[in-house]
């Protein structure tokens, strides 16, 4: 299911497809793995319009790489879960996500909390940082 939802998430960076067709799609994908079937995603009661529009970004800064992502509010929901337990397995990266708490920024979501959210720096000088804009 990995390679599927890059694929998804290749398809909304690139323009292909819209945030809200990117989440169906994941919505699907999921409900195949699982076998059973989501409730439809109703980000008009939870993140109000304006607030639905902004972008979050997750900055990683390392010796050796750098790694940029830039999500819709409207897709965050449906992925972060998704993407952080697939950046656990991956030997590479799980050392700068396995720290970060998910449900502190999917609470910040439901609070529509501006600005930086998560800013870690370690020993070496590698930093992750996510912010809502």
């Amino acid at each position: 299911m990995k390679s599927e939802i890059e694929k998804v998430l290749t398809m909304v960076q690139e323009g292909k497809i819209d945030t809200d067709k990117g989440s169906e799609l994941i919505q699907v994908l999921q409900e195949k793995e699982l076998g059973t079937t989501l409730k439809p995603l109703d980000h008009s009661s939870r993140v109000s319009s304006n607030y639905s529009d902004k972008t979050l970004r997750i900055r990683v800064v390392s010796e050796s790489d750098n790694v940029n992502v830039n999500l819709p509010i409207k897709l965050v929901k449906v992925v972060l879960a998704v993407g952080h337990n697939i950046a656990l397995k991956i030997p590479q990266s799980e050392q700068y996500v396995k720290d970060i708490d998910i449900n502190l920024i999917l609470e910040a979501i439901e609070n529509e909390l501006d600005g930086q959210i998560v800013d870690v720096k370690s020993a070496n000088g590698d930093t992750v940082s996510i912010t809502i804009e």
